[in-house]
């Protein structure tokens, strides 16, 4: 009965309730997308770095993947101590270094990956062959390459590093052909990229010992050791940075740290505005029907049937908002995904906003629940309202 009550209640003023359910969807669409950026980054950089499988990333002391120019010395000698370990599958070294080629008149900078095949986590074969150890004939590019140069498969080019920009000639260079085509997980939007193996890449860079790289990863069989065999490998490493993903994701957080203080802020705001709203329009409802609301008291209806109704009423607006605001929350978190990735140097693999079902239904309920409380006040001065004082104010 107070549920169907409510629902009447709400259908006789129904442009109030209309924009009260907009406003509603409004903060519940902001708090369902805070929430979304408040744990959807950490996730997505950890799926990321575990997209190959790789658990525990090795770089120069004091450094974290890709973040300086540093390089490791003895680099293979490391790779090969690793792959003697019984409780790591696979290991392999990439160095990170810049190359040209010549299109047309125009010189085109690429990024050039130097990769062991045999433990690399950089890249996903689209199209074509993969390169095999020891193919120092053989390149593969990205799709941004492949555009800007006009490489295709099976063609024979030439490669060229440690320019010199005054000259912009190189001292070195190397002919090479394009096996295949790959998706890079860890470029950012539109970076022109090749990959070939390592000792390509070392012989193209400015290392001068040449056996260098920029960080070796490591799979780990069974991801249970994962924690332990970084230990191990810190001990026998002391002069090597080594960082598992939960490390390098505590690391994640650590800068980010401003996001999830902007989020946290955001979403209680969200709470709070979706709480005044529902209470206020409540609190109007129940001053304009205290007449309606005495006469019902006076033929018997209980204290606590009118209770339960203005909760209902609470409850309906805040359910209603909260589904509007799940379909606005998506397309916001979409439309604002798009905005923050393009900023350059991200992973175009990187989101911002990640949808998981566990808290975005923990946050729903939170707003369905603070809510249908929300008509508590409201709901309090309809009870007591006096019946005989009200009804003769009515009267006159």
């Amino acid at each position: 009965m107070s549920a169907t009550w409510a629902v009447r209640q709400l259908r006789r003023r129904l442009g109030r309730t209309l924009l009260a359910v907009v406003g509603i969807a409004v903060a519940a669409a902001l708090l369902l997308d805070m929430v979304m950026l408040g744990g959807g980054m950490e996730r997505s950089f950890q799926d990321l770095l575990l997209s190959r499988g790789f658990q525990i990333r090795l770089s120069p002391k004091g450094t974290l993947p890709f973040d300086t120019e540093a390089t490791l010395p003895r680099a293979s000698a490391i790779a090969d101590r690793l792959r003697a370990n019984p409780a790591i599958e696979a290991a392999g070294a990439i160095l990170v270094a810049p190359l040209h080629v010549r299109v047309g008149d125009s010189l085109v900078a690429l990024v050039g990956f130097g990769v062991d095949p045999r433990g690399q986590g950089l890249y996903r074969l689209v199209e074509g062959g993969d390169l095999t150890a020891g193919d120092e004939r053989g390149i593969v590019i990205g799709a941004p390459t492949a555009e800007r140069t006009g490489w295709r498969i099976g063609d024979t080019v030439t490669i060229r590093g440690r320019l010199d920009p005054g000259a912009a000639t190189a001292a070195a260079e190397r002919r090479v052909v394009v096996r295949g085509i790959v998706d890079w997980l860890y470029d950012s939007k539109g970076r022109r990229s090749l990959g070939a193996v390592l000792p390509v890449i070392q012989a193209l860079s400015v290392t001068p010992d040449g056996d260098r790289a920029s960080l070796l990863m490591v799979k780990v069989r069974d991801d249970r050791e994962v924690e332990a065999v970084a230990d191990r490998i810190r001990a026998e490493l002391p002069n090597v940075e080594v960082n598992s993903i939960a490390a390098l994701v505590r690391q994640f957080r650590i800068r980010m740290t401003y996001f999830h203080q902007l989020s946290v802020i955001l979403a209680t705001i969200s709470l709070i505005v979706a709480v005044l709203l529902v209470g206020t329009l409540l609190t109007i409802t129940v001053n304009e029907r205290l007449g309606e609301i005495a006469t019902l008291r006076a033929i018997g209806v209980a204290r606590a049937t009118i209770v339960k109704q203005v909760l209902f009423e609470g409850g309906i607006l805040t359910g209603l908002g909260t589904v509007a605001g799940l379909l606005l929350g998506i397309w916001t978190a979409r439309y604002l995904d798009r905005i923050l990735t393009s900023f350059p140097g991200l992973p175009a693999a990187i989101s911002f906003f990640v949808p998981d079902a566990p808290s975005l239904a923990r946050a729903g309920i939170l707003l369905l629940v603070t809510g249908t409380l929300a008509g508590g006040y409201p709901a309090w001065l309809a009870a007591r309202a006096p019946i005989a004082t009200t009804l003769r104010s009515e009267a006159e």
